[in-house]
């Protein structure tokens, strides 16, 4: 079965190397992604700082930012020789700092250049190389512009196409409105893999409730989350059972977080911060008694220098472990 039938999507400042270990401790199947890193940096930056991840991350992908054929190219084969089990480009963000680079989301108005892209890529790796876009940006007509993107990418011999079913407005919107403000199009969606029956096609924007998953995988290959499994991290745990038949790694968060513990404490051995995974925990016991004290015990004694284990383990003390305890808010 596909492992990318489920998948968290890449998000800046959120899915970095701790955030995805607790991901997968709540699921084995689920293909995580990295923060989107331009080529540039990849080629010239601290790699390991960027782009370095633990092996039980994997089935894990590299997001890669740019418009070079041969920047992108080289960035991939860099990815690859790293261990990643895909590349994927963005042509779907529409921050401030993208479009000044003419990449993101821009590049949906080039879908010439994006099937350039790809084909390097494609030439220079042997793993799946895929592409992440909106349905449109601005005044584009949808049927139009994913169609044309499609065919560049499929020409160029792209793996799998995740499609965010929303416009992107590169004007006049935050990243944040962009991601909330144009409406949601799944049926452009279908209808892309309707006319693209063997191609592998995923969807995104919007999805937050597990009951939606299977209508989706019905008529698509694949969903990918994003900010709900951020914000309320739990959501991953059904992701196996539900979707591939297997039992979840582990029982609940209590039980994801005794098993976080020797990768907290490896990192604070090197001199990391205990606050680089408890930034990541705040979504945790959603409507559980002693969430909020979770979380405020998390913000005054997780964040120092000199936070450690002990201190997490004071947070999630706070929190009931009986389901009878659980209320419907706090």
């Amino acid at each position: 079965m596909r492992t990318d039938r489920f998948s968290v999507a890449p998000m800046m400042d959120w899915t970095d190397r701790h955030c995805r270990v607790i991901h997968r401790l709540m699921s084995r199947r689920a293909r995580l992604y990295t923060e989107m890193v331009t080529a540039q940096a990849v080629i010239r930056g601290d790699r390991e700082r960027l782009i370095g991840f633990d092996a039980v991350e994997q089935p894990v992908a590299l997001q890669l930012g740019g418009n070079d054929p041969a920047l992108l190219a080289q960035a991939a084969r860099i990815g690859a020789d790293f261990g990643y089990a895909e590349i994927n480009l963005n042509c779907g963000c529409p921050s401030d700092r993208v479009q000044g680079g003419a990449f993101g989301a821009c590049l949906m108005r080039e879908p010439a250049l994006v099937g350039d892209c790809v084909a390097a890529m494609k030439a220079a790796v042997a793993i799946p190389v895929t592409v992440k876009c909106r349905i449109g940006v601005d005044d584009q007509d949808p049927e139009v512009a994913l169609d044309e993107l499609t065919a560049a990418v499929r020409a160029a011999g792209v793996d799998g196409l995740i499609v965010h079913a929303r416009k992107a407005w590169l004007q006049g919107l935050s990243p944040k409105e962009n991601r909330e403000v144009p409406p949601l199009d799944y049926d452009r969606a279908y209808r892309l893999k309707a006319a693209n029956p063997d191609l592998p096609i995923a969807i995104n924007g919007g999805i937050r409730d597990p009951a939606e998953w299977a209508g989706h995988l019905d008529r698509l290959d694949g969903v990918m989350i994003g900010r709900e499994a951020y914000q309320n991290p739990e959501i991953l745990l059904q992701v196996d059972p539900l979707l591939f038949g297997e039992a979840a790694p582990v029982a609940d968060a209590f039980s994801m977080l005794e098993a976080l513990e020797p990768a907290i404490a490896a990192h604070l051995a090197r001199g990391g911060r205990l606050h680089a995974f408890t930034r990541h925990l705040v979504g945790l016991f959603p409507g559980r008694r002693g969430a909020r004290l979770f979380r405020r015990h998390l913000a005054e004694h997780c964040v120092g220098a000199d936070a450690g284990l002990g201190d997490l383990r004071a947070a999630v003390a706070h929190v009931s472990r009986h389901d009878d305890m659980i209320m419907a808010a706090e």
